[in-house]
């Protein structure tokens, strides 16, 4: 199974930001970072996701378990609901992507176990 961590980052809230995306359970691992516009940070974890999905869709993985350290991005991708106006578009994207995988997976993690995605979503801010 592929793991795949991911996190968004923002320099203010909102500033400029980035997404990192680790991947893992291949080969060799992945390591991406994903510069950013503008936005708050709840807005760079989704698109961290959506960055995440893309990059798993685009090397045919069919069965991914995604790992974040946002709440907010794992409640809202579980109950595939969100009452957020700005979260509702980043959702509906997620969810379509989700659709094309067997198998897809999201869990919770502490912000010390996600470390690699934090510093490539860091990395990614310029």
């Amino acid at each position: 199974m592929i793991e795949v961590y991911i996190d968004g980052a923002s320099k203010g809230n909102p500033g400029p930001s980035g997404a990192g995306v680790f991947i893992k359970g291949t080969s060799e691992p992945h390591f991406f970072s994903i510069p950013l516009p503008e936005m708050s940070n709840h807005e760079a974890e989704f698109n961290a996701l959506i960055h995440a999905l893309t990059l798993c869709i685009e090397k045919k993985y069919s069965i991914v378990s995604f790992r974040t350290d946002s709440k907010v991005v794992e409640e809202t991708i579980e109950k595939k609901f969100t009452k957020n106006t700005v979260f509702k578009p980043l959702l509906d994207k997620a969810l379509l992507l989700i659709d094309q995988f067997d198998l897809f997976f999201i869990k919770w993690i502490p912000s010390n176990l996600n470390k690699v995605a934090d510093e490539l979503a860091r990395k990614a801010i310029k």
